[in-house]
């Protein structure tokens, strides 16, 4: 459970970083939901 709380905290820093305002986070979050619920089907 920790391993995968620490990988979702460094994929989110990677989107974080990523993005050049706030306003794209909204966007970059949004693309990682899509991603996730993707590989969970």
């Amino acid at each position: 459970m920790k391993k995968l709380l620490f990988l979702l905290f460094i994929i989110s820093l990677f989107f974080i970083s990523g993005c050049e305002t706030f306003r794209g986070l909204g966007k970059d979050v949004e693309k990682a939901g899509t991603w996730v619920q993707e590989k969970a089907s």
